[in-house]
């Protein structure tokens, strides 16, 4: 099974869980979520980040490491898992994200950040 499915899979469910498609807030974290608004939902993402943050931290700062690896590893998880409820949400899908990483495969990161600098300006008009 492939991550792309895995993906697609929880895609759909996220999907399902929506308010408008009937999930239930009672009964449903997503639909909770989802239901309070981009607030709940973005808060989520910044509390995840901030605990990947913290737990690559802690494996550079020694400890039993495939147990850090392990809570990084759940974080990661934790993040991922809420930008794509935050993805839902907006009417995107892990394929709009998988397209835009393979879009930039080959092209040196800082290239890639200047080319986006110079398309800002030129949107912004200077």
């Amino acid at each position: 099974m492939s991550s792309n499915d895995t993906l697609d899979r929880l895609a759909q469910t996220l999907e399902a869980r929506k308010p408008v498609n009937g999930g239930d807030p009672s009964t449903s974290y997503v639909a909770r979520l989802l239901h309070k608004g981009p607030d709940a939902f973005l808060k989520k993402i910044g509390e995840e980040a901030t605990e990947t943050v913290m737990a690559a931290k802690d494996i550079d700062h020694g400890g039993p490491t495939e147990v850090l690896k392990g809570k990084l590893v759940g974080e990661v998880a934790d993040l991922w898992f809420h930008t794509l409820v935050a993805l839902a949400h907006y009417g995107l899908s892990p394929a709009d994200v998988l397209a835009e990483l393979e879009r930039r495969e080959g092209t040196s990161g800082i290239d890639e950040k200047a080319l986006r600098k110079v398309q800002q300006r030129d949107a912004d008009g200077n």
